[in-house]
């Protein structure tokens, strides 16, 4: 026998969950963090929050649309998913996706529904033609927009948004919950997984916001506001500072326990993963915007405008790096142990397979493109609604 297979069991040789299993709590996670920024406004009355409010709710639906691609792309059988709607398990834990994912599919297409209203009667009234009838099919029937329906609207939008959050937070805690209750696997098997992977979703969804606000203020040619992007930077300091703490206290406690399982975690942590975790996740995409977000937010006032948006920008970049390697090191990482926990595996990810690289970056690239559409068809900034208009 290899010496590589003398610890591993017939079942073991290969990794089963790859990159795909990654990409799946990823996209999640950009889901739930830009729904929780777009509350800051919608239920709290931020008012600093406006300009990214509805970008925000429709940055959430493209997520959300495609966040079931990977998992459909690892089926074998895609078309049996559809059974977890029809014939719902509710003590399967996989199959609790379902009703999560529903729950909060409904909640948030009502919410952009209300919050987008007026805008879709006054498409739907104002364009002729072909032009005008998706925004009539939009309209449901319901074209009253005098000041007591839209008054009654703004209730019913802080109510669905009230509900959002948690549905939002279970969404991808449920993701964290799924690694965290498999007590066969040491890296995976803690009650910190789930909130590891909430407030990681709320770093995500921040980050992805503020490069996403910024770019299109340049392709727009807009000002970016700087209340904005200041509130979004302090939330994402406080977020950050939040999930490394977390990640590091799951460390330091497994290293002072020092059982049984720290003998393999300890070599997979400083061998196989010590690109991805230490160079990548704890020094790139933590120390590195941790400093760049201390600067932006103790030094705010001596700071140009133009100088904080950069730092930020660079800062929200880095910071989507770290969750993305984050997801990698639990998912992958998990999996490299072998399962009698008496040596590590390699995984070299292939490019062209089905599960690939260039499929992961296909699936990654799907939502902003429906954005995109989403964008054109429901205008979320001021300016250009008054163009549509």
């Amino acid at each position: 026998m290899l010496p590589y297979l003398q610890y591993t069991f017939p079942n073991d040789i290969h990794i089963h969950w790859s990159i795909m299993i990654v990409m799946y709590p990823y996209i999640t996670g950009l889901v739930a963090g830009a729904f929780i920024v777009s509350s800051f406004y919608h239920v709290f009355q931020k008012k600093e929050y406006q300009p990214i409010g509805r970008f925000a709710l429709l940055t959430s639906l493209a997520f959300l649309l495609c966040a079931t691609l990977p998992l459909l792309n690892h089926l074998g059988h895609p078309e049996r998913a559809l059974n977890i709607m029809i014939t719902p398990n509710f003590s399967s834990a996989m199959a609790g996706f379902g009703i999560l994912y529903t729950s909060y599919l409904v909640v948030l297409i009502l919410e952009i529904w209300l919050v987008f209203r007026k805008d879709i009667v006054h498409f739907a009234t104002t364009y002729k033609g072909i032009r005008a009838l998706p925004y009539r099919i939009l309209t449901l029937g319901v074209y009253d927009v005098s000041d007591e329906a839209i008054k009654t609207d703004h209730k019913v939008i802080t109510i669905l948004a009230t509900i959002g959050i948690p549905s939002a937070c279970l969404l991808h805690g449920y993701v964290g919950f799924l690694f965290g209750a498999v007590k066969a696997n040491p890296w995976w098997s803690t009650p910190l997984m789930p909130i590891i992977f909430l407030f990681s979703a709320v770093v995500s969804g921040i980050a992805l916001l503020i490069i996403l606000y910024q770019l299109m203020a340049i392709f727009r040619g807009t000002e970016v506001s700087q209340d904005c992007v200041r509130g979004l930077a302090r939330w994402l300091w406080y977020f950050q500072i939040q999930t490394v703490t977390l990640e590091l206290l799951e460390i330091i406690t497994l290293s002072y326990e020092r059982n049984e399982a720290w003998e393999i975690i300890a070599p997979l942590l400083t061998t196989k993963l010590a690109f991805s975790f230490i160079s990548v996740q704890m020094v790139l995409g933590s120390l590195i915007p941790f400093i760049l977000l201390m600067v932006t937010v103790l030094l705010d006032k001596y700071l140009h405008p133009k100088v904080r948006n950069s730092l930020t920008f660079f800062a929200s970049i880095l910071l989507l790096i770290q969750v993305f390697a984050m997801r990698w090191n639990v998912v992958i990482g998990g999996q490299i142990m072998s399962k009698s926990l008496r040596g590590l595996r390699d995984f070299h990810p292939e490019f062209l397979a089905k599960e690939g690289i260039l499929p992961a970056m296909l699936i990654f690239a799907l939502p902003f493109v429906l954005l995109y559409f989403l964008v054109k068809v429901l205008p979320p900034f001021e300016k250009e609604r008054q163009l549509a208009s």
